[in-house]
């Protein structure tokens, strides 16, 4: 088997988090002329942060100030095995190609979700490309609690103000409830450009137009290919259960409780600092539950979450 290279690729966000860099390949190089994330190869006894800021001192001509990690990828090119490390980076001193000189062709800011306005694109950045359009803050109805028209209520009012992501829970509603909740709440999204994914119900899901479907941590244990939905997510509780959501190829994944939450106030939750731990090298975009407000996204995201899940928060 060849020698794994590991790289530290960078994924610049501007525009609170609205816009990304890309960075097209040099003539000279393997790929000259694909667009890719900046960075490079991390060198022996090297971090991936630091390798992370020292490439984009060298080949952008700035300073990284605030950087995390979100994804990890690995990638077979003809010439080599990549294992790509990337952080999110959300601020740097200095102006691109201004304090030193440029080490692409050119850069561009590409808009999140939007489809790419260039071209080529290396391959190995397809899933990341996806993993952008996904918004960072996730609601999960809970209109067994709160009741069916005020859960519509306070979701339309969040949906207004930028909510854009949406999963239906309730498997406790009657089924003909459930289906009518399910298409109040299709139509709410639908006319805010919102996804809307399905907990545990295919059948449903199909039935009301979803974006997709969200597994269980029992359906995902019993899961043997990845169900044929645009967006597809799972809840775990494990670092193995995440593996294995990015081994069948799904969209992101919950992991909690982080903190201690309203229906068990008696737990401790993981805490950041184990959370952390159990979504290191992860493949997917991994969401942080329990106990969360939406003031807790940085601190999410500096322990490597892709965004926060709420219940009760949103």
């Amino acid at each position: 088997m060849s020698k794994v290279v590991e790289v530290a690729a960078a994924v610049m966000l501007r525009a609170e988090g609205r816009e990304f860099l890309l960075a097209q390949r040099p003539e000279g190089k393997v790929y000259a002329g694909y667009w890719e994330f900046p960075g490079g190869k991390v060198e022996p006894g090297e971090s991936v942060r630091d390798a992370l800021i020292r490439e984009l001192q060298e080949e952008l001509g700035i300073t990284v100030t605030d950087c995390a990690p979100w994804l990890t990828r690995q990638f077979t090119y003809p010439h080599a095995t990549v294992r790509l490390n990337f952080w999110r980076a959300t601020a740097w001193t200095g102006e691109i190609g201004i304090t030193a000189p440029l080490e692409h062709s050119a850069v561009d800011w590409l808009k999140c979700g939007e489809s790419a306005t260039v071209s080529p694109i290396l391959p190995a950045n397809d899933p990341i490309l996806k993993a952008l359009a996904l918004p960072t803050t996730l609601a999960i109805t809970m209109a067994e609690i709160e009741g069916v028209e005020r859960q519509l209520e306070r979701l339309e009012e969040a949906l207004a103000a930028g909510l854009r992501l949406v999963q239906l829970r309730d498997k406790g509603l009657p089924p003909a409830q459930r289906m009518w909740f399910a298409e109040a709440v299709r139509q709410l999204t639908q006319s805010h450009g919102a996804l809307l994914v399905i907990n545990d119900d295919a059948g449903l899901a199909r039935r009301v137009g979803a974006d997709g479907l969200h597994l269980s941590a029992a359906s995902l244990a019993a899961c043997s290919e990845r169900p044929d939905f645009a967006w597809v997510g799972a809840s775990c509780h494990t670092a193995e259960e995440i593996a294995r959501a990015g081994e069948l190829g799904l969209d992101y994944a919950l992991l909690g409780p982080v903190k201690p939450t309203p229906t068990h106030p008696e737990a401790a939750g993981l805490g950041w600092e184990e959370f952390a731990r159990r979504i290191a090298g992860n493949t997917l975009p991994v969401f942080a539950l329990g106990g969360l407000r939406p003031a807790d996204l940085a601190e999410a995201q500096a322990h490597g979450a892709h965004g926060v899940a709420l219940m009760r928060g949103w």
